[in-house]
C-alpha cells in the first residue's frame, strides 16, 4: 500500500512510519522538519498549506495523521488552525485523491472531561466538556474526521494513551528534567491507577487499524498497554531508568489544579512559549485515575501490545545508559 503519513517527525509519527517501511508498504511522511525515517519519501510541508497537502497526497492509498499543535499552553487560534482546520484540508485533499482508509490519531482527552476514568472504553469525543485548547481542538478534529466515514472513504480514530518511549520529549525528559531539579511533585498520594503507551505497542496498534479498516471505519478506539499502575510508581520507574531521584514530597491534587488554572492563562497571556510548570490539565492527568477497557480494541484490531510495562522501562534504562 502507498501510504502518507503526517507528523513523522515525532516520536509516534517516526515509529509508524519506520514500522510501515519495515513492513513494506510505500511511505510518504509529511511534516515540518525532516522525519529522519530511512526508506520514506520525506516532504516538508505545514497542514496550514492545502496546496502543500495536495501534492503529497497524490497516488495514497491510506493515510494516517499524526500532524498536531501538543503543549499544555498556547493561543486557542492556533491550536484550532493546526488541529482542527489542518485535518479540515486533509479530509479533503484526500477524499477528492482517492484515498481509500484515513486513520485520525487523536487522543483519549477529547473525550474527557477531567473526572476519573477507571475501566471505561472509548466515550463519545465531547469538545464543549474538554479540558484545554489541546484537548477541545482534538475532539472537534476527530468528530469532523469520523462524519466523513462512508464505505469509499473509511474513517477511523485510534487515541493512543500517555505515548512514552526512548526519545520522547513529551513525558519522560520533562519529568527527568522536574525530578531532577526536585521540581517533581507527587499529587496527594501519588497512588491514582493511570495506564500508559509504550511507543511500539502505540505504532503497532495504529498500523494495524489501517489494515482493520473493514472491522474499525466509524469507529474511535482507545489504545494503552492495558497495565494500569499507580502515578508514583510510573514516575519513580521513569526516573530510575533516567538515574535521577524520584518524587519525595507530594502537593494536594486541588491545589494543583487551583494553581495550574491561573498559571496558565498567565503564561497565555504574556505569550511564553516554554511549557509551565504546571497546568489544570496536567494537575488532573497526575491526580485521578484514568484507565482503559482494553477488550474492544485488541478485538477489533486482531492486536496485542508486544512490550510490556517493565520491558518498556528496561530499554528506556539502556537508553539512558548508551
Amino acid at each position: 500500500m502507498k501510504v502518507l503519513v503526517t507528523g513523522a517527525s515525532g516520536l509516534l509519527g517516526r515509529a509508524v512510519a519506520r514500522l510501515l517501511v519495515r513492513q513494506g508498504h510505500e511511505v510518504t511522511t509529511f511534516q515540518r522538519r525532516p522525519s529522519g525515517v530511512d526508506g520514506a519519501t520525506d516532504v516538508r510541508g505545514s497542514v496550514t498549506d492545502e496546496d502543500a497537502l495536495r501534492a503529497a497526497v497524490q497516488g495514497a492509498e491510506g493515510v494516517i495523521h499524526l500532524a498536531a499543535k501538543v503543549s499544555f499552553t498556547g493561543r486557542a487560534a492556533e491550536f484550532y488552525e493546526v488541529n482542527v482546520e489542518g485535518t479540515r484540508r486533509l479530509l479533503r485533499v484526500a477524499r477528492d485523491a482517492g484515498v481509500r482508509d484515513f486513520v485520525f490519531v487523536s487522543s483519549p482527552s477529547a473525550a474527557n472531561s477531567g473526572a476519573a476514568i477507571a475501566g471505561l472504553g472509548a466515550e463519545p469525543a465531547a469538545p464543549q466538556r474538554a479540558h484545554g485548547d489541546y484537548s477541545r481542538t482534538k475532539a472537534e478534529a476527530e468528530l469532523l474526521a469520523l462524519a466523513e466515514d462512508d464505505p469509499g472513504f473509511r474513517v477511523a480514530a485510534v487515541r493512543p494513551h500517555i505515548v512514552w518511549g526512548p526519545g520522547d520529549t513529551q513525558l519522560v525528559e520533562r519529568v527527568l528534567q522536574r525530578a531532577k531539579r526536585r521540581r517533581l511533585p507527587l499529587l496527594d498520594t501519588g497512588a491514582a491507577l493511570i495506564d500508559t503507551t509504550y511507543v511500539d505497542n502505540a505504532a503497532s496498534a495504529i498500523v494495524a487499524a489501517l489494515h482493520r479498516m473493514e472491522h474499525i471505519h466509524g469507529k474511535a478506539l482507545v489504545v494503552t498497554n492495558g497495565e494500569p499502575r499507580p502515578i508514583g510508581e510510573l514516575l519513580a520507574g521513569i526516573c530510575a531508568a533516567g538515574g535521577v531521584p524520584a518524587p519525595s514530597w507530594a502537593v494536594p491534587g486541588g491545589v494543583a489544579r487551583a494553581a495550574g488554572t491561573v498559571v496558565e492563562k498567565l503564561w497565555t497571556w504574556a505569550g511564553r512559549k516554554e511549557e509551565p510548570p504546571m497546568t489544570r490539565f496536567l494537575a488532573e492527568q497526575l491526580s485521578t485515575a484514568h484507565w482503559f477497557d482494553q477488550r474492544e480494541t485488541r478485538k477489533l484490531l486482531d492486536w496485542t501490545p508486544e512490550v510490556s510495562l517493565d520491558e518498556g522501562l528496561a530499554r528506556l534504562a539502556e537508553h539512558y545508559r548508551s
